[in-house]
């Protein structure tokens, strides 16, 4: 027992002193070979920030056209996105119904007329009667009265004859002015009905861009401003150049928005689609560098920067709009005294010597 006691202080000491007698090993710094590159400061730029606005493609003239005549469709000579030109059948209406209106009309006019020429003949009766003293003044002036209500009669069965007969030459229904055929929202069989929408179409040519603009930057719109404009649908296009034709000067109260209509001239695009334009906006001081000093990876944007020693130091950064001279905005990351690596092989190692270029 009393041997096992002793044991156990003397193997303690002997751990003890067998740790401090072993210094733990010195590390080395890892040798980085230095990378020779250009520098390049950091550059404040002062210019106009754009803004950009949204709006939609519309047809410079559009239709729904109708009919005020009544009656089952029997024709529909056209499709949707067919080419029309103007006068061109559109739709053909039954005109057996309007065509018993306009007979009605015209008989109508026939009676006023017979009781027209007797009427006039009563009254150059009466007249000669009275010349003679053979009539009163108020037998003349009855006689007269009849002749003027006979006159006012046949003029009113004329415009109804007139009337009917407009309405008549609407049972085939025609294209007002050249145009696309948009929609067909009618097929035969169907009662077509004043008011009712037979056909839409839309004008050849004359698009416009109708951009939404708020209320803060509606001032910076001017008639005849040229804007540049791109479509997301037709890149081929690339900046399209349009004009400012119309002002709307009432802004709308829910979205406190001004509509403003951008004339495309004779561009042939497809109306209802989506359109972007730069306004010029406000002049601002901007953080730049050369586009090339920026390195993407893993979703990070990443600028090596060269600190005052001389070595490397990779930096996140935030980019912005770019900016012309093939540079780009630095939004956060970077400070104006910073000097930029701009031509490094990509990301390097902190603290990497950088030698620069001549």
């Amino acid at each position: 027992m009393n041997a096992t006691r002793l044991l156990i202080p003397a193997i303690v000491m002997t751990a003890t002193l067998t740790g401090c007698g072993h210094e733990p090993a010195e590390t080395t710094p890892l040798d980085l070979a230095p990378i020779t590159a250009k520098v390049a400061s950091i550059e404040f730029v002062t210019d106009q920030k754009p803004i950009e606005v949204y709006g939609i493609v519309q047809p410079a003239r559009q239709s729904f056209v109708s009919s005020r005549v009544i009656g089952p469709v029997v024709a529909v000579r056209i499709q949707a996105g067919d080419t029309v030109r103007k006068g061109q059948a559109l739709v053909e209406i039954l005109p057996q119904t309007i065509n018993g209106q306009v007979a009605q009309a015209q008989g109508a006019q026939a009676q006023a007329e017979a009781a027209l020429a007797l009427a006039q003949k009563n009254f150059t009766r009466f007249a000669n009667l009275h010349e003679q003293n053979a009539a009163s003044d108020l037998e003349l002036d009855m006689a007269r009265m009849q002749f003027e209500q006979a006159k006012g009669a046949v003029a009113q069965a004329q415009g109804a004859v007139q009337s009917a007969s407009s309405i008549a030459d609407e049972a085939i229904v025609k294209s007002p002015f050249p145009a696309r055929v948009v929609d067909k929202m009618i097929e035969i069989g169907d009662l077509a009905a004043p008011g009712r929408p037979l056909v839409r179409l839309e004008s050849l040519s004359g698009r416009k861009v109708w951009l939404t603009i708020r209320e803060a930057d509606i001032g910076r719109i001017t008639m005849g401003q040229e804007l540049m404009l791109r479509f997301d649908t037709r890149a081929d296009l690339g900046d399209v150049t349009g004009f400012v034709d119309e002002i709307v000067s009432a802004a709308d109260p829910a979205t406190h928005t001004f509509t403003v209509k951008v004339s495309l001239g004779n561009l042939d695009v497809a109306s209802g689609i989506a359109a972007r334009a730069l306004l010029p906006g406000d002049e601002i001081s901007r953080l730049a560098v050369p586009a090339s000093a920026v390195f993407y990876r893993g979703g990070l944007e990443l600028v090596v920067v060269r600190n005052q020693d001389g070595t490397a130091r990779t930096r996140a950064v935030t980019t912005g709009s770019p900016i012309a001279g093939d540079r780009i905005e630095i939004l956060s990351g970077l400070s104006e005294n910073d000097q930029i690596v701009i031509d490094a092989p990509g990301p390097v190692a902190d603290g990497t010597p950088v030698e620069v270029a001549s």
